[in-house]
């Protein structure tokens, strides 16, 4: 259960968007889909401006699945709680560059815990904050949208970050892409380098989840 290597593109369903009294279901019904990651995204309502999951909830999760556990920690300290997050089962971390008192630190830890780990920067964070410590990854994960809420509109200025990121980090790291994404706005970032798309309301607020996940990988060829 670790990050599918690069070269690959993959749709990473996230549960923000889905039903919360069923998770476990909905989980194993994109499961279904072929995919090979679940992105959950946690929230501590002071880095954002909401609340989500934490550890116990995604330990509940972990008897339920095999997919990859894709943790994006909007969280205002990261070190502090990493290694609880690896303990629920979480498969590889992303953390905030805005918060990371050491980020070069964090991603030496999350790798000595057995997990792979990422960074994120915001729509109004330059690529600059994160160019000494994107090569250090497994993974880095660029934001389309303001954190916090899903179903936002996809900004296209920020999408444009990914061309930037992918010179930095060359062909062997995966970059992410999170905020607005569906078959629209997919043939966008992709164009740009991304490989990994977090998507949320454009797969769950469908009544065929399958079929959601089936139109953005055709939208990315």
């Amino acid at each position: 259960m670790q990050l599918p290597k690069p070269g690959t593109i993959e749709v990473v369903p996230s549960i923000l968007s889905a039903d919360f009294a069923r998770l476990a279901d909905e989980i194993a019904q994109i499961e279904s889909a072929g995919v090979s990651m679940v992105h959950l995204d946690v929230m501590d309502g002071h880095f954002v401006p909401n609340i989500t999951i934490g550890p116990p909830v995604i330990a509940k999760l972990r008897r339920y699945s095999n997919l990859a556990f894709d943790s994006h920690l909007m969280i205002s300290e990261p070190a502090r709680y990493a290694e609880r997050f690896v303990e629920a089962g979480v498969n590889h971390i992303t953390f905030h560059i805005e918060v990371a008192d050491d980020p070069a630190e964090l991603i030496d830890r999350l790798h000595e815990l057995g997990v792979t780990a990422g960074i994120c920067l915001n729509p109004d964070t330059p690529v600059e904050a994160i160019e000494a410590v994107a090569p250090l990854c497994d993974m880095v994960l660029v934001m389309t949208v303001h954190p916090g809420f899903g179903a936002q509109e996809f900004m296209p200025k920020a999408a444009k970050k990914i061309s930037q990121v992918r010179k930095i980090v060359g062909p062997e790291t995966r970059i992410e892409v999170d905020g607005g994404i569906d078959p629209q706005t997919t043939p966008i970032v992709v164009s740009y380098g991304a490989d990994t798309l977090v998507a949320g309301h454009a797969i769950f607020s469908k009544s065929d989840r399958i079929a959601a996940i089936n139109a953005i990988r055709d939208a990315a060829k």
